[in-house]
């Protein structure tokens, strides 16, 4: 538990000495500090004295307040704490398509915290809503070592984890139909434990009746209907929005030709895969696999 000295103090008129002007339609990083920036100076604080509330340095608030250096959802959080707004500066942080986040999955977040239910298909690694947390450590501490993301970087995509994760155990929590394939149970993420560990609660989610659970066995073949993750939204006014990924990017779609088409062809898969009781003994099964080797 991280503890701030919130006392009121009062620091005066804050310096306006170099002054820099904002544009805060110039990005969505400058607008979050022009945002910042009037709020402190209408509290009367100088960035010394927001800086040691937060516990950052003076030097660090006036680059988020001129849009020099992005803002971290870490950062956000002590910003509402210090300035007694529950989750403003989270939400603005969240609006921003973080620079931690694939392209196109910022947007894709505004939609599934909507969401009434959620169908998905993932082929490389366990649903992110599914991740035991040494498996997504295992897993984003892995896109370190390779240079693909800074360790502040993977923290934040932790943190994001956690917050999206909260809401399946929440009420009313979405419903959640998930068709993984067999590979995403094999890749062994973290070594022996973790996978063990991950299985186990792949294993006590798949009885929870708000979630459906299937495996898509390799013994499919040719016949398995999707060849990238897919992720179907439907939303509280019972549309549906989908979100594909690609090599590069991930984008939302709306498009309802296309959608009637992932749709029928998800419809498909959950025909094709192993039924929930058959998918809950295959996991047993993989699981046991890693257990005795």
């Amino acid at each position: 538990m991280e503890y701030f000295n919130l006392s009121p103090r009062k620091e005066g008129p804050p310096t306006i000495m170099n002054r820099k002007e904002l544009d805060p339609d110039a990005s969505p990083t400058a607008k979050f500090g022009a945002e910042l920036r009037e709020l402190r100076e209408a509290r009367g604080w100088t960035q010394e004295h927001l800086a040691a509330l937060i516990g950052y340095s003076a030097v660090h608030v006036s680059a988020v307040e001129t849009g020099r250096k992005p803002p971290t959802l870490p950062l956000s959080r002590r910003l509402d704490v210090a300035f007694e707004t529950p989750e403003r500066f989270e939400r603005a942080w969240r609006k921003l398509g973080h620079r931690v986040l694939f392209e196109g999955f910022g947007e894709y977040l505004r939609s599934e915290a909507d969401a009434v239910a959620v169908r998905l298909f993932e082929i490389n690694i366990v649903p992110s809503l599914f991740q035991a947390p040494a498996y997504a450590r295992a897993y984003q501490e892995a896109r370190v070592r390779r240079g693909w993301a800074t360790q502040q970087q993977a923290e934040e995509r932790l943190s994001l984890l956690l917050h999206r994760q909260q809401r399946l155990s929440q009420h009313p929590a979405p419903r959640v139909h998930a068709v993984i394939d067999e590979g995403c149970l094999r890749r062994a993420i973290g070594g022996r434990d973790v996978m063990v560990e991950q299985l186990v609660r792949l294993e006590e989610l798949s009885v929870q009746p708000q979630m459906v659970v299937q495996i898509s066995p390799f013994s499919l073949g040719e016949d398995r209907p999707f060849g990238l993750p897919i992720t179907l939204l439907t939303l509280p006014n019972r549309t549906i929005v989908g979100y594909g990924e690609t090599q590069r990017r991930g984008f939302l779609e709306r498009e309802p030709d296309t959608l009637a088409e992932w749709a029928g062809e998800y419809d498909q898969l959950q025909v094709e895969a192993l039924s929930r009781s058959e998918s809950r003994e295959f996991i047993r099964q993989v699981r046991r696999g890693f257990e005795d080797g």
